[in-house]
């Protein structure tokens, strides 16, 4: 197994079909393919470890990355918004390599030891400057276990560890859930998400297999994205619960009227406001909706809520079938799910624990760590969670964030769920903050949706779904929620922003 066996089988299929870019003027199959071999012989000529991208989405991240699995080098993408020591410190452990950059790190990264760096419009242009030719059509190794790509994770709880992808995870994802050559020449997809984050990476392998169009928005901006997806005939795309709640706004702000054009529409990757997709749901009559749940340790998808779910869903009287708008689906063929408790034993439907989940596509596995699967290939996701009688998984949020009062570990994300079904609240989020008398108590911020609603409302609804230990000791109103730039909400900031609402033990 090797990357390139998908740009190789696309290139022969495909041949003269655009690839990467507009119908005039993009990069086709073919030229990918050449273009791939060009990154090769600049990967192999330079004796590099590994080829870094550090730059906005263009061209130059597929030749990149298919250049390195032709060459046998890791693809190593970071993220260029980072501060220069940060970024710096991230390259330096990817060893020797070829730096693709924008201009404000071109400079900085050709300064590393055994780091040459390149702008990516040269790159994209020639990537094979400077060199005699070293590799040769086919001579890619086809090791499964070739380390293929480095993702390093957003470190939020200390430095980034970096999540090892093998040729065989992402070859399993990739050809257990697209079919080779499944789309129409019409077919273009956007992609809107950073590249550094898996979705990135697995949007342009799944894409490309497919014989899809990928057209690249290198920054998110709502506006831009409604004119991109209509100007290049966009028919599928892929987004952050953020990005789409302001893709919502942005189209009711020009006056509501639908987007008939996106057939698929996928979205994950954080938890999404219920009133946000039942509006999308509205915006894009036809569109076929897609809730896909999955970690960069799992080479992205893992799990689907599918288009008929979000239909039947959005037009059902049915209180359990309205619900599964929360949930993430259904796992993927191929990948098998379990609920544990704290010892391990495997839960049964609507019981609260840990997610593992194994398969093919589950790699589990970082430099720094190794592999943290267990013996029979169970990853823990750290994800807490549930399955219901019908098999769809809910996702409550990681177990770092469980509150615990009194002893009592409580979901932030069951008591989102029930904030956030009252018709005055947009986002919610919950967070513990230290108590004296329990330990914790929750604290819940609220983004209204129009007028505000009291908090004994608020209260009263938690008490009533739930149970009274879930009420919050405060209800705070807040303009908006911190999220990072691939959906996460940020508690680490919400908690340190509210930590003065908690009581000192030190008093």
């Amino acid at each position: 197994m090797n990357l390139m066996m998908l740009l190789e089988m696309a290139a022969e299929g495909l041949d003269d079909r655009v690839a990467v870019g507009s119908l005039d003027g993009g990069l086709t199959y073919r030229q990918l393919y050449d273009r791939a071999h060009g990154a090769a012989n600049r990967y192999r000529a330079a004796g590099v470890e590994s080829a870094v991208v550090c730059d906005e989405s263009s061209p130059a991240l597929p030749i990149a990355l298919f250049g390195s699995a032709w060459a046998g080098i890791p693809y190593v993408p970071l993220n260029y918004r980072l501060p220069a020591d940060d970024l710096l410190a991230l390259a330096e452990r990817a060893g020797s390599a070829v730096a693709i950059a924008d201009e404000p790190n071109l400079e900085r990264l050709g300064r590393l030891p055994g780091v040459s760096s390149v702008s990516a419009e040269a790159f994209s242009a020639d990537p094979a400057a400077g060199t005699d030719g070293h590799a040769s059509p086919g001579d890619w190794n086809m090791d499964p276990d070739d380390l293929a790509v480095l993702l390093f994770t957003s470190g939020t709880t200390g430095s980034p560890k970096s999540a090892v992808l093998r040729h065989k995870h992402l070859v399993s994802y990739i050809l257990g859930s697209v079919e080779f050559m499944g789309a129409g020449e019409d077919e273009a997809t956007l992609v809107s998400v950073p590249p550094y984050h898996i979705a990135g990476v697995a949007s342009m392998l799944s894409s490309i297999y497919a014989g899809r169009r990928i057209v690249q928005l290198p920054r998110f901006d709502p506006d831009v994205w409604i004119d991109t997806v209509e100007r290049e005939g966009v028919t599928h795309a892929m987004v952050v619960p953020t990005m789409l709640t302001r893709i919502v706004d942005a189209l009711d702000a020009r006056g509501g009227a639908p987007m008939l054009g996106i057939r698929a529409l996928s979205y994950g990757g954080g938890k999404m406001p219920r009133p946000v997709i039942e509006r999308a749901l509205d915006l894009f009559p036809i569109t076929n909706f897609v809730n896909a749940y999955g970690l960069t340790e799992t080479s992205s998808t893992i799990a689907l809520l599918g288009p008929d779910d979000h239909r039947v869903a959005q037009y059902s009287d049915d209180p359990i079938e309205q619900q599964r708008l929360a949930s993430v689906g259904r796992p993927l063929p191929g990948v098998e799910v379990q609920v544990r408790d704290d010892d391990g034993t495997v839960l049964g439907p609507g019981d609260v624990g840990e997610i593992f989940v194994r398969g093919e596509q589950v790699a589990g596995e970082y430099r720094e760590k190794g592999s943290l699967l267990d013996a029979d290939g169970w990853f823990p996701t750290r994800d807490g969670g549930f399955v219901d009688d019908d098999g769809y998984l809910f996702i409550q949020g990681r177990n770092d964030d469980v509150i615990i009062r009194g002893g009592e570990n409580m979901s932030p994300g069951e008591i989102e769920d029930v904030a956030i079904s009252h018709p005055g609240v947009r986002d919610a989020a919950a967070i513990g903050v230290p108590c004296r008398e329990w330990g914790e108590k929750v604290v819940l911020l609220i983004v209204a949706d129009g007028d505000a609603p009291a908090p004994d409302e608020l209260d009263d609804l938690i008490r009533e779904r739930l149970r009274s230990s879930r009420v919050p000791s405060h209800v705070e109103m807040v303009d908006e929620l911190p999220y990072n730039e691939t959906g996460k909400l940020l508690r680490r900031v919400l908690r340190e922003q509210f930590a003065y609402l908690g009581d000192d033990p030190t008093d």
